[in-house]
């Protein structure tokens, strides 16, 4: 398999980007089948970089040129209609003529949607595509939490995508062999949230696809007691960037607070590998991205301060879910989606 790498997304592009390509490379017996990174963007760049490291292109290293590149700042959907040769867009061309099997970018998420939508459509059945992110919980079962940002006003049969796309993902590549669903709402009771959520409660309470276990609120949401977390895009970014700055701030007050006296400077010294573990545990970089599901190919998005590790962490989890059939999974959950309303869940949601 191929996977493309836009080379020109993120704030420490193309440096970050390029050396996240060569760790790809120099580690591709661990990556489940891949033969080739394609770095895409604009070649003058790339070669500067690769220059910088004495690497070359190979067997399996290449360059796709795009002269474009899309801001951070930019308008996701005018931009990617007005800059035509893009390298998040040229990264779908890949896809769709079948000369890659995923991509990956650093870049502007919501252009990622954008140019996907646009150049590779959607999954037969689908509504609208929903970004699938994991989360680290309080025991060893991560949880997806989706939509993370590709849809701000959302209604309640997608919602109900979502979950079927979230579970479809947390078996395929997570292995957990009946994710448990909850929605994230204001309260566990029936009757709480908003209109769209409260629709969306009983549809996903009647929905037969999924293993739904009711309404959950924020503070239950790294217990590892729910698998897949449904929301709409705004709360789900809110939720993925509280949660990303939390983790900073919690290791900036330790570091702190164990640098005001020597005793507990001691004390970090003797704690130095549970420091470390914790940390390892709360890194977002370890998780490789999020993933955009509902259309065909895989599609990573990686957060904008990405460095190295990110880029190539992406790239395994674009691989995994290649291995694992994710669209053609989706496809299939979403094309048997009994999501009709004519019955309640059955005993596996018990």
């Amino acid at each position: 398999m191929r996977i493309a790498v836009d080379i020109m997304g993120g704030d420490h592009a193309p440096a970050e980007t390029v050396k996240g390509c060569l760790d790809a490379v120099a580690h591709l017996r661990e990556l489940r089948g891949v033969r080739q990174i394609v770095m895409v963007g604009q070649e003058p760049a790339i070669r500067a970089e690769l220059d910088k490291h004495g690497a070359a292109l190979g067997d399996h290293l290449a360059i796709v040129h795009a002269s474009e590149t899309i801001d951070m700042a930019e308008a996701p959907a005018a931009a990617v209609r007005r800059k035509r040769d893009n390298s998040i867009s040229r990264c779908m061309d890949l896809i769709k003529a079948g000369e890659a099997q995923a991509m990956v970018s650093a870049g502007n998420s919501g252009a990622v949607s954008a140019a996907a939508l646009f150049r590779l459509g959607r999954i037969p059945g689908v509504e609208r595509p929903a970004i699938a992110c994991i989360l680290p919980t309080r025991n060893a079962r991560p949880m997806v939490l989706i939509d993370a940002g590709a849809n701000m006003d959302c209604e309640a049969d997608w919602l109900v995508q979502f979950a079927i796309m979230g579970s479809a993902y947390s078996r395929a590549v997570l292995h957990q062999p009946s994710p448990r669903v909850g929605l994230l709402s204001i309260g566990t009771e029936d009757g709480k949230g908003n209109e769209v959520t409260k629709q969306a409660f009983q549809l996903l309470n009647r929905c037969k696809a999924i293993h739904f276990r009711g309404n959950v609120e924020g503070h239950d949401l790294f217990k590892g007691e729910t698998d897949v977390i449904v929301c709409d895009g705004f709360v789900g970014n809110v939720v993925l960037k509280t949660t990303e700055s939390v983790a900073h701030a919690i290791g900036f007050w330790m570091k702190e607070e164990f640098f005001r006296h020597p005793v507990r400077m001691l004390g970090a010294i003797l704690l130095k590998g549970a420091l470390k573990a914790m940390k390892k545990r709360m890194d977002p970089e370890v998780y490789g991205g999020a993933v955009l599901l509902g259309v065909p190919g895989v599609c990573i998005v990686t957060h904008g301060a990405s460095s190295h590790r990110a880029i190539y962490n992406a790239i395994r989890v674009g691989a995994s879910a290649i291995v694992n059939d994710m669209s053609d999974t989706i496809a299939e959950q979403i094309g048997a989606n009994p999501c009709d309303g004519s019955q309640p869940n059955g005993p596996a949601a018990a």
